[in-house]
């Protein structure tokens, strides 16, 4: 599943293309039909983007809401569209760009009221300038669930996904394993502040870079990795492999029904 800087990043893709004109709006496929007409023609005003969830926002106040989830995908180009090829749940054309969206976990359009409610539901987001981090910590420290779990609940940080997760605990010292309780306000300012940073650095360039200069290929001297994530990483899908930092082998387990990775000698619970 995409994290929240892919959707920033597609955000301001979708701004720069539509932003401004009227634009068709269709489905091909024919599950968005209804909701497409209500928007078809009308001007996309703005685009926004809060942890992994898009909005396109048309005048009279109707927004387009998408989740990719897991298989969701964009793509679009210059000129008249192709014919549809596959599932297209969404198609949009300026006159000047197209795109076409497959495959999402969600796309709907919702009023204001229900943009509002949906919002409300999601917790801080690192990419949004004036995001408050206290509700988050307060949630986090009155928990005893695992940290990885309580930091991918997207009710309480909203964008974090699997990779800035492990990524952040690891620069942060802590196991994945470690109970919210544990946390002091000292810690989590380190990882809220490393989030916005790494967060904000995918947005610009388009991947997950999380290493330090002293650890790059380069100043190490090692080939860089290669991964379908791309970016250069110390432990997420590093099993067996040395700590960049430490030299111990990268361990990983099943947490919440997801693959957690750490170093048991840079993370040793305290």
């Amino acid at each position: 599943m995409p994290e929240g800087h892919t959707i920033h990043r597609l955000a301001e893709r979708h701004r720069k293309l539509f932003a401004g004109r009227p634009v068709a709006v269709a489905s091909p496929q024919g599950r968005f039909a209804a909701d497409a007409l209500a928007v078809d023609g009308r001007v996309m005003v703005d685009t926004s983007a809060h942890g992994k969830h898009l909005f396109h926002h048309y005048e009279g106040a109707a927004t387009v809401h998408v989740h990719l989830g897991l298989y969701g995908k964009f793509t679009d180009g210059d000129g008249d569209p192709p014919p549809p090829v596959g599932e297209v749940r969404m198609r949009m054309f300026s006159g000047a760009h197209w795109l076409d969206l497959r495959g999402p976990a969600a796309c709907e359009r919702l009023d204001p009221a229900q943009v509002d409610a949906l919002r409300a539901r999601l917790g801080a987001d690192p990419l949004h300038d004036r995001s408050d981090d206290t509700e988050a910590y307060t949630r986090i420290h009155g928990s005893s669930r695992p940290l990885m779990a309580l930091l991918m609940d997207q009710s309480i940080v909203a964008g974090a996904g699997l990779i800035y997760v492990t990524e952040s605990l690891f620069r942060a010292g802590l196991p994945p394993t470690a109970p919210g309780t544990k946390l002091t306000r000292r810690k989590w300012q380190t990882i809220w502040t490393d989030l916005r940073v790494l967060m904000r650095a995918g947005v610009a360039e388009g991947r997950i870079d999380t290493v330090h200069s002293a650890h790059t290929p380069e100043a190490m001297g090692r080939p860089p990795r290669v991964d379908r994530h791309g970016g250069e990483v110390y432990v997420y899908r590093r099993t067996g492999q040395p700590c960049l930092v430490c030299g111990t082998p990268v361990r990983t387990a099943v947490l919440n029904a997801r693959n957690a990775y750490w170093c048991p000698r840079c993370q040793r619970a305290r």
